[in-house]
């Protein structure tokens, strides 16, 4: 047990979990309207909106994750840093749209969207279970982050008692999470992004000065890990899988809830511009970030005995905690580790309460009671959000790390088959909107059988004209959806069309 890096640990995390009570009177409003609770009152400026969209999409498994991934499969696992690059010029130029039809006509989240433009509720049923199935999971992994750094200080993780740390975060962070809304991680995040960044900054600099410097550390790196491997003769190898797979994510990840929950909470389209030029800070924090996969193997952690129960046990996600245990005094340990545990506090509320917007507005006030006032779909949000942190626990208590990591994996395939409707319906109404639940369901089927195929390994060898490419199933699944949507739109456009059904006009969108 290691009492100095616990003892700083705790006091870090009282900390934040009074943060987060006490957000309920920061700019205080009615919370019993769901536009309070779940978006902030649409009331956070540039630098909250920073913090807000830093801390939903910088999470503890992306903390723990991507150097873990450096640290086992190599130069791969850079991916990450172009995808996060790629990102925000889409940011840039589609969610402002977003913003401004969602203001101007009260919608919560991307189905209440999909609803308006195309009148197809249907449709936004689609979108609707998409993004809760594919968030799910995501709020399962935040608690990986977590237990490895509760186990990495010496405190048993495993059996009933083991899961009594999880246990009480998660009960803290649904209590704050029912009172506060939204404005609890708002403010919890700009803490956890300076911890972060104090992390990072010192590991970079204290790191290399304890193992000689960075030429000695890329020595130490086998040479199969520093550079992708290149194709065979016939294959684009893992060079199109890196660049398929850096292209998908980019694509995917504003259109997950949480994401358009922090998009929507924002005071104006502005905003939301001057944080697509600002994020890309986050991606040299990344960059930074995943070099510790790097350090960890020149330092040699997962040989050394003190570490060998923690890599047994929790594999290469240990690669991180072993690492900063290794360079850093028991204090500076108890704030790293503080920082993951803060991280997966706050993009695990941000994801329970856009799931449960989603579920309140898309769900039970469309299909199962339509008349209900707004205190009562506030009220439903609210317990809708407990419901959902109690199942990310059963689902990482009960059911096997590797199906987690797999459910993750098919939930990015998931949530791309959402941009025709989402994405492009903002530019356009070309689109039909039963074409484009037909495009859904071809591209989640063909793209989970792909998965599936593959053993969920997230690229899929096509073979083109005599090569073969391998690519992210994503991707793949997606171009074969447009290609679906865009022909039967065509076909329905001349006999049936639907956009008589629109509620938006094109100023709605400036």
């Amino acid at each position: 047990m290691n009492w100095t890096a616990i003892i700083v640990f705790v006091a870090l995390f009282c900390f934040v979990t009074w943060l987060g009570f006490i957000a309920a009177h920061w700019r205080k409003a009615d919370l019993g309207l769901l536009s309070e609770w779940g978006l902030g009152g649409r009331r956070f400026g540039s630098w909250i909106t920073w913090f807000l969209l830093g801390g939903d999409l910088y999470t503890a498994y992306t903390f723990i994750a991507v150097p873990a991934l450096m640290f086992g499969a190599g130069a791969i696992g850079f991916f990450a840093v172009p995808y996060t690059i790629m990102v925000y010029p889409i940011v840039y130029l589609v969610f402002p749209r977003l913003w401004a039809v969602a203001h101007k006509h009260g919608y919560v989240t991307s189905p209440d969207f999909v609803r308006g433009r195309y009148g197809n509720r249907w449709l936004a049923l689609a979108i609707a279970i998409t993004g809760m199935v594919a968030t799910m999971p995501y709020i399962a992994l935040q608690l990986v982050g977590m237990q490895v750094v509760i186990g990495a200080m010496g405190v048993e993780t495993t059996g009933w008692v083991g899961d009594l740390p999880l246990i009480i975060a998660f009960v803290v962070l649904a209590a704050f999470t029912y009172t506060s809304g939204l404005r609890a991680p708002a403010m919890i995040a700009v803490v956890k992004d300076l911890l972060i960044y104090i992390t990072v900054i010192a590991a970079i600099i204290v790191v290399p000065i304890e193992l000689g410097g960075y030429g000695k550390i890329f020595a130490a790196i086998p040479s199969p890990k520093l550079l992708l491997a290149a194709p065979p003769a016939g294959s684009w190898g893992s060079f199109s899988a890196y660049a398929t797979l850096a292209f998908g994510s980019a694509c995917a990840l504003f259109l997950y809830p949480h994401s358009v929950t922090g998009v929507l909470s924002a005071s104006s389209a502005g905003a939301i511009r001057r944080n697509a030029a600002a994020l890309p800070a986050y991606s040299m924090v990344l960059g930074l970030l995943a070099l510790l996969g790097f350090m960890a193997i020149a330092a040699g952690v997962q040989k050394l005995p003190e570490f060998a129960d923690g890599f047994k046990r929790y594999g290469n996600n240990f690669s991180v905690p072993s690492l900063i245990m290794f360079a850093f005094p028991s204090w500076f340990v108890g704030v790293a580790f503080a920082a993951i545990a803060i991280g997966a506090l706050v993009p695990a509320a941000i994801m329970s309460i856009a799931t449960a917007n989603i579920f309140t507005r898309n769900i039970y006030r469309e299909f199962m009671k339509p008349a209900c006032t707004d205190a009562e779909e506030s009220q439903v949000a609210k317990i809708v959000s407990l419901v959902i942190k109690a199942g990310a626990l059963v689902f990482i208590f009960f059911i096997p790390f590797q199906y987690a990591i797999q459910m993750q994996l098919l939930g990015g395939v998931w949530i791309i088959q959402t941009l025709p409707a989402v994405m492009l319906g903002l530019f356009t109404r070309f689109f039909n909107g039963w074409a484009l639940l037909l495009g859904w369901i071809v591209g989640t089927g063909l793209g989970t059988w792909m998965m599936a195929a593959m053993n969920f390994a997230p690229a899929y060898p096509l073979h083109i004209l005599g090569e073969t490419i391998p690519c992210y199933t994503a991707v793949a699944s997606l171009v074969v959806n447009l290609v679906v949507s865009f022909v039967v739109s065509l076909v329905l456009n001349a006999v049936a069309s639907d956009r008589h059904k629109d509620m938006t006009v094109a100023t709605d969108y400036i």
